[in-house]
């Protein structure tokens, strides 16, 4: 028996599965949190992943390693393998301006041309950017510019800071995968190579960049191979089997619309980001900062479990009696108003019922992937089923309801580590040379049952706040 290790170096935490790379069986895991905030010092990560790594077994015996990660993070390192300073993460929006500046320099549709995005403050060319603007002493020492897969890939195969690794500072070892850099804003989905000229735009110099290993390219670490590893999305896309037809709708802290396809989708609006997968496919993405913490909120409003919301919700009919909530709580991304608010409107003393708002809730969260979802089909992305994942997913209320505004069939897989699982499949693939067909359980299916008013209402509701916003 074979066993590979895939890692998730999340947002909040660093998951560790071990897996059979004949059968997919999971032998043992490991879990260890990271620091809240949105700038991280990397070396965190790299003592969480230490710590779930032995909770996991350590890694006698095993054969293959993938690390699945957060995009977008900027890890500037200087030419001896420090980080400059700390790393700063996908949700840090302080580069907001940064973006708009280099759409204003280079053209929405140039970007997307070029590089299948147009640029937000998530993206690392923004991070860059801000740096170059704001610390200019520290942009000036970037000696190489890695994201948070390719740093901690980098430490486990033996590469760091003098003193602090056994192989050094070896800049040039550092690689990465297709999907990650992707969601660089200097990397071009075509030729597959990086983008100079937008890099040195952004940082204002040019620097290393993480080789980009192929889909089931391998490197050596200490007394096993390592994968190329992948983003977090295109490591869950790969944890689900997800396959051209699939639209994956994840219910997380943040909230993401994601398929699988086999052409780069580009959109000069920016809404859908033309990722690239981990497996030679594309994947085009949308994310929304509101998602399942919407309905931590409203449960905090009406004083009841996540059960009984969902309760109150099943008790209301479809739209919620007119109650709409658009759910804004943190502003939103996608449409992009960094600045708006939550708002229930429509009420009513016949709508304002607790029943009526716990459905409202659900339904404001899913018509907001909704809205991503349907920009998506504009471009030519069609769906046979969609994959519903995350926490909320496994509530009863969720599956229904999500049935009602997307109007396709709902699959929920069982709830899992897929980041991490389809780091496993991808170090299973490196190992042996055959993408892994392990099996995927569902929790339940619902098939499509099309509620028109939900989105119309929805709609509507959520034109007014962009414009009171924009």
């Amino acid at each position: 028996m074979a066993k590979v290790i895939g890692v998730d170096t999340s947002t909040q935490s660093c998951k560790v599965v071990v897996r059979d790379s004949a059968t997919g069986e999971l032998l043992a895991s490991g879990r260890a949190k990271h620091p809240d905030g949105t700038s991280v010092d990397p070396k965190y990560w790299w003592a969480a992943f230490q710590d779930a790594l032995i909770q996991a077994g350590g890694l006698d015996g095993v054969e293959s390693v993938s690390v699945g990660g957060q995009q977008h993070g900027m890890v500037a390192l200087d030419a001896q393998g420090n980080v400059i300073r700390d790393a700063l993460l996908w949700n840090d929006t302080r580069s907001a301006q940064a973006a708009l500046d280099l759409i204003a320099e280079v053209g929405a549709p140039e970007y997307a041309s070029r590089t299948g995005v147009v640029p937000v403050a998530s993206f690392t060319a923004t991070k860059l950017r801000w740096l170059r603007d704001n610390e200019p002493e520290n942009a000036a020492k970037v000696a190489a510019v890695a994201l948070p897969h390719d740093w901690l890939t980098w430490r486990l195969r033996g590469y760091g800071p003098a003193g602090e690794s056994e192989l050094g500072p070896n800049l040039d070892e550092l690689v990465t995968d297709r999907s990650d850099a992707s969601g660089t804003a200097y990397w071009s989905p075509d030729s597959g190579g990086y983008d100079r000229e937008l890099l040195k735009l952004a940082l204002g110099h040019d620097a290393i960049l993480p080789r980009v290993l192929g889909p089931s390219e391998s490197v050596p670490g200490p007394g096993f191979i390592v994968g190329p590893g992948a983003g977090d999305n295109a490591a869950s896309g790969m944890g689900l089997d997800a396959s051209p037809g699939d639209v994956v709708v994840s219910l997380g802290t943040s909230g993401t619309v994601f398929a699988s396809t086999e052409t780069v989708c580009r959109d000069v609006t920016g809404t859908v980001a033309g990722f690239a997968d981990c497996t030679g496919n594309f994947l085009p993405l949308v994310c929304t900062l509101n998602a399942a913490r919407v309905l931590d909120a409203i449960c905090k409003v009406l004083r009841v479990s996540f059960d009984e919301l969902a309760s109150l919700a099943l008790a209301a009919q479809p739209g919620a009696g007119g109650a709409v909530l658009v759910p804004y709580f943190e502003g939103e991304r996608t449409p992009n108003l960094p600045t708006a608010k939550a708002s229930l409107r429509n009420l009513t003393l016949a709508n304002t019922d607790p029943e009526n708002l716990a459905r409202a809730a659900i339904e404001g969260m899913l018509c907001g992937l909704a809205d991503g979802y349907e920009a998506m089909a504009r471009l030519g992305v069609k769906a046979r089923r969609i994959l519903l994942t995350g926490g909320a997913a496994a509530n009863p209320a969720v599956q229904a309801i999500a049935a009602t505004v997307f109007g396709v069939q709902i699959d929920i897989p069982t709830p899992g580590e897929y980041v991490a699982d389809g780091a496993a499949r991808q170090a299973a693939w490196a190992l042996t040379g055959e993408r892994p067909t392990w099996p995927v359980e569902m929790l339940a299916s619902k098939p499509a049952d099309p509620e028109p008013v939900v989105r119309e209402q929805y709609v509507a509701a959520a034109k007014l706040v962009a414009a009171e916003y924009a």
